[in-house]
């Protein structure tokens, strides 16, 4: 899965870590807004690498593992990330409410696909980055920094740094 090469997520190793990620977010996602520091220790405890970082209920990940993010790291409500791969925030990232990352994808090959068979490939954001309410990164994407990703935008190719982009797909609208 890590080497982006195909596997199957129904092995019952990774179905276990799955599980394990889904108890503690569903733990974090339950707290009272009085607990929220305690949730932030939760999820420190389910991440790769975080420094100071806010993350708003309700939040969902698949391994919680492969997160990392520099310091100053912010998700609003609603945000998703399903890190088969590593996905790595750079410093003072902002993810609007409602934004999805996802390594994951499934084989065009219809036949591969009723197999069970997935590939994930890394996402990577720079530093300075602010994500739009309910955009969506899609496998494989590098984001530069200072870039801005506009709401519903649908990333699926790499973001120059400096840049903004829009649109479905999202397309470069102009440099900052």
């Amino acid at each position: 899965m890590l080497a982006q090469q195909a596997y199957f997520p129904s092995n019952k190793q990774l179905q276990a870590e799955r599980m394990h990620a889904k108890q503690v977010c569903h733990q974090f996602n339950q707290l009272a807004p009085s607990e929220y520091k305690q949730g932030m220790r939760l999820l420190k405890g389910l991440f790769g690498e975080c420094k100071n970082f806010w993350i708003e209920p309700q939040f969902y990940c698949d391994y919680g593992y492969n997160i990392s993010a520099g310091k100053n790291f912010y998700a609003n409500h609603g945000c998703v990330i399903l890190d088969a791969a590593p996905v790595t925030f750079g410093d003072d990232v902002l993810l609007a409410p409602g934004v999805l990352i996802s390594t994951a994808t499934h084989p065009l090959d219809a036949e591969l696909r009723k197999k069970g068979i997935e590939t994930a490939h890394p996402i990577t954001l720079g530093d300075n980055v602010w994500v739009g309410m309910g955009a969506k990164i899609l496998p494989g994407v590098t984001i530069g920094h200072n870039a801005v990703i506009g709401a519903g935008a649908v990333v699926n190719k790499n973001v120059a740094e400096n840049m903004v982009v829009a649109g479905v797909p999202a397309v470069a609208i102009k440099s900052v």
